[in-house]
């Protein structure tokens, strides 16, 4: 069975995101710099990560409750659970995740590790890897941009206040999950 690859542009306050799937289930979002892929189906199946978005950005969503295909390694799989788990308006530390996803010989991962894992999330926002910040509650890498990654942060620290799209970054005003 060939899998269909479907996309959908999603105008949201951040800009144009890509949402793509597999006809099923969403399988990545693109922010506005990355090259979406061309459809070859319909993306019918993805209004309903369009709408969760939509509450999302209008504040009345904290959580997502999407069909969503991660793929990955196992790692990455992990880590992308443990991003899920970050609740909205909080954030960690890279440190302080990779103390609660021990490798299989029980021992931590390392935080470097953990940033790789971070990094290569496929369904950003809806996984929340936004909420990892670095142990001097700096901001720290995002595929979207630093300045993305603020725009978000202060979204949810103001609880779903799209004013805060244009404030600026204050180390601190989240609590640390």
């Amino acid at each position: 069975m060939t899998t269909q690859m479907t996309s959908l542009a999603y105008e949201s306050p951040v800009g144009t995101l890509t949402l793509v799937g597999d006809g099923e289930r969403l399988t990545r979002i693109l922010f506005p710099d990355q090259q979406a892929p061309a459809p070859t189906g319909d993306p019918g199946h993805l209004a309903v990560a369009a709408e969760q978005l939509n509450e999302y950005f209008a504040g009345g969503r904290t959580e997502f409750d999407l069909p969503i295909r991660l793929g990955g390694t196992q790692f990455h799989r992990r880590v992308w659970e443990g991003l899920l788990q970050i609740p909205y308006g909080a954030t960690t530390t890279y440190g302080t995740l990779a103390k609660k996803l021990p490798d299989s010989g029980e021992q931590p991962f390392e935080p470097r590790a953990i940033g790789s894992g971070v990094g290569a999330t496929p369904i950003p926002i809806v996984v929340p890897c936004h909420r990892v910040i670095g142990a001097d509650g700096s901001l720290t890498g995002y595929r979207g941009g630093l300045d993305l990654k603020r725009k978000l942060l202060n979204f949810e620290a103001s609880g779903g206040d799209a004013a805060a799209f244009d404030s600026g970054w204050q180390s601190g005003q989240l609590s640390l999950a």
